[in-house]
C-alpha cells in the first residue's frame, strides 16, 4: 500500500514538473517528462508493484529464486562436463566400438611391413668447412676502425 502511495505521488510530481517545462514553451521536454512520469502510475494501476512488492518480502519467492539458481547451476555443469567428456553416453559408446574395431582382434603386434624388423638409420650430418678462399680482413679492418 505504501508502494502505491508513493508510486502515485511520483507520478505527480512528474506531471507538475512537466507542465512546468511546457508553460516554458520547451514542449518536447515537458512530453517526454509526461510519458516518464505515467510509468509508475501505469505499473501501480496494472497490479506490477503490488506483485513486486509480495515477492520480495515473500520468503517463499525467495526460496522459489534459488531452487532457480540451482536448477540454472546443474544444468551449467552438466553442459561443461559433457562438453569436456565428449559428448552423449550414445557417442561414447560409438567411440569405445570404433576402437575396439580398428585393430583385428588376432593382432599381436603392428604389421608395419619388412621395414619394421630393422631399426630406421639417419645420416649423419656432415661437417660444414668454411671455403678455402674465405678472408676476414675485411671484417677485422671495420672493427678497428671503430675500436672494437
Amino acid at each position: 500500500m505504501i508502494a502505491e502511495t508513493v508510486c502515485s505521488a511520483v507520478a505527480a510530481a512528474g506531471l507538475g514538473i512537466a507542465a512546468v517545462t511546457a508553460y516554458r514553451k520547451r514542449f518536447l521536454t515537458a512530453a517526454r517528462l509526461a510519458a516518464y512520469s505515467l510509468v509508475p502510475l501505469g505499473l501501480v494501476m496494472t497490479g506490477v508493484v503490488e506483485w513486486a512488492a509480495d515477492t520480495a518480502f515473500s520468503p517463499t519467492a525467495w526460496a522459489g529464486f534459488g531452487v532457480l539458481g540451482a536448477a540454472w547451476l546443474l544444468f551449467m555443469t552438466t553442459r561443461a562436463v559433457e562438453r569436456r567428456t565428449g559428448g552423449t553416453r550414445k557417442e561414447r559408446r560409438a567411440a569405445r566400438a570404433a576402437r575396439r574395431d580398428a585393430v583385428a582382434p588376432a593382432a599381436s603386434a603392428p604389421s608395419l611391413g619388412p621395414t619394421a624388423s630393422r631399426p630406421a638409420v639417419r645420416p649423419e650430418p656432415k661437417p660444414r668447412k668454411a671455403p678455402a678462399g674465405e678472408d676476414f680482413s675485411d671484417i677485422e679492418a671495420i672493427l678497428k676502425k671503430h675500436g672494437i
